[in-house]
């Protein structure tokens, strides 16, 4: 009679799933970004409510239009700070990054990691329309 145990396949297959379960979570790294449903959506801005701005210039530098002031400069540490104390006073006010084309990809990723350590739940992108 010759029969193969497999419990102890099952056993180890069982363990090494339950291990990928709980990693896998920890490996993703990543922005969470609500992009638009419509290839080309204008934003609707609320009389009382404008939108926090978050300018990326050429060069890479930092600039905030809080609603009330023009673009002020701002420092890429000091960006996450100025947006909590603004979303404190005014909750639900939306928060828009508006990028120049030359500037490096890796400046606008992190405005938008700064943004959502600061409680941002979603991050629209400005752009020109098109011709």
């Amino acid at each position: 009679m010759a029969e193969i145990n497999v419990v102890p396949y099952i056993d180890v297959s069982l363990v090494l799933l339950i291990i990928f379960m709980i990693t896998a979570p920890l490996v993703q790294n990543g922005v969470d970004v609500d992009l638009p449903q419509a290839a080309a959506k204008t934003v609707e801005v609320k009389e009382d409510k404008p939108p926090i701005v978050v300018s990326i210039k050429a060069d890479g530098s930092f600039y905030v239009d809080l609603g009330d002031h023009d673009d002020q400069p701002v420092a890429q540490e000091e960006l996450m700070a100025k947006v909590m104390a603004a979303l404190r006073l005014k909750p639900g006010t939306e928060v828009l990054i508006r990028g120049d084309k030359a500037v490096d990809y890796g400046r606008v990723v992190t405005a938008m990691a700064a943004l959502k350590q600061a409680g941002v739940p979603s991050v629209g992108l400005m752009t020109n329309p098109a011709e």
